[in-house]
């Protein structure tokens, strides 16, 4: 009997490892928290075809939107912790929801960071038949008209609007807000003439701005962008402190095992390795996490200082909690 129960207990002992050396045995869900379309999402479809090949098993996209990105986001917090939910979130999302809403179902602070896939410059955009040509008339035109022009985002709390809230707050502009269930189903409106104005990260940006579809007033960056040379700089358009850049990252729910942790931030550092995922997310307009700002650590460090630093623009911006 005594024997029995030593190989019991062996075989407890051995079953935690096994498991890590088997993962994945079975496909991943990555979970987006934006609809189709936007930059999460596109950034996430790249990362997720790398690791696949990486990891030998397939990794099922889903799109779960809505609240600004924390409707997804609470669900992968919430999902088993094995590694077979992951979520990808953005700044809104995971770092300044909770200064946004009042109540979220978890804090970014506590997921399991697996790492950073990009930083991400931000356009500032207008539907192709807008009067104005320039950010500085648009500006007198909404000073004229205040409360007329319309102008998208991906929801409440989402990265393109707090883009936006710090524009308006440092610009004084007055615009009607229009929150849509992500970055995707807004840029189409303002491609579709059904809205004025957006603010919309590169990987959704620049494509409409090369076809013509929508116009660029200004990139949120101190210089120009190479893929959109004719849209100038925050600076060349008189709004020199509107500088924003967001990011989107690969987290699992808390309590995952380091040993899975470690294949994912494998997998994620191959994927950003690979010069043809390097120049995809390049023509997209975002910048490839450096090696330096690659992994757990590097994520965890980010999402902490990013919490802090959003309560205090939203503070400043008279952002109401929703």
């Amino acid at each position: 009997m005594k024997r029995l129960i030593a190989a019991a207990l062996l075989l407890l002992g051995l079953a935690g490892p096994v498991t890590a050396q088997e993962y994945p045995s079975r496909p991943i869900t990555m979970l987006v928290v934006f609809a189709p379309g936007g930059a999460t999402d596109v950034l996430a479809r790249i990362m997720a075809d790398h690791m696949a090949r990486t990891l030998n098993q397939r990794i099922l996209v889903e799109n779960v939107s809505g609240a600004g990105g924390t409707i997804g986001g609470a669900r992968g917090a919430q999902a088993a912790p094995d590694g077979y939910t992951l979520t990808v979130g953005s700044l809104g999302s995971h770092s300044a929801a909770p200064s946004i809403y009042r109540s979220v179902a978890y804090d970014p602070r506590e997921l399991q960071p697996i790492g950073l896939i990009a930083g991400t410059p931000m356009y500032f955009v207008v539907r192709n038949n807008f009067p104005a040509r320039t950010m500085q008339e648009f500006l007198a035109q909404v000073r004229e008209n205040p409360g007329r022009v319309t102008n998208a985002n991906a929801g409440v709390g989402s990265t393109n609007h707090l883009g936006c809230a710090l524009f308006a707050h440092l610009t004084g502009a007055r615009m009607t807000e229009v929150p849509y269930r992500g970055e995707g189903p807004a840029v189409n409106d303002v491609v579709a003439q059904q809205v004025d104005s957006a603010c919309v990260l590169a990987p959704a940006a620049v494509p409409q701005i090369q076809s013509g579809t929508m116009r660029g007033l200004l990139i949120a960056a101190r210089e120009r962008a190479a893929g959109t040379p004719s849209v100038p700089s925050s600076v060349e358009a008189g709004v020199p402190d509107f500088l924003f850049q967001g990011w989107n990252a690969v987290f699992a729910p808390r309590g995952t095992p380091a040993a899975v942790v470690a294949k994912l931030d494998q997998a994620m550092r191959a994927a950003l390795a690979d010069p043809a995922v390097v120049r995809r997310i390049e023509e997209l307009g975002s910048i490839p996490a450096r090696t330096e700002a690659q992994g757990p650590e590097a994520l965890r460090g980010l999402v902490r200082s990013e919490v802090a630093r959003w309560a205090t623009v939203v503070r400043a911006a008279g952002i109401e909690p929703q």
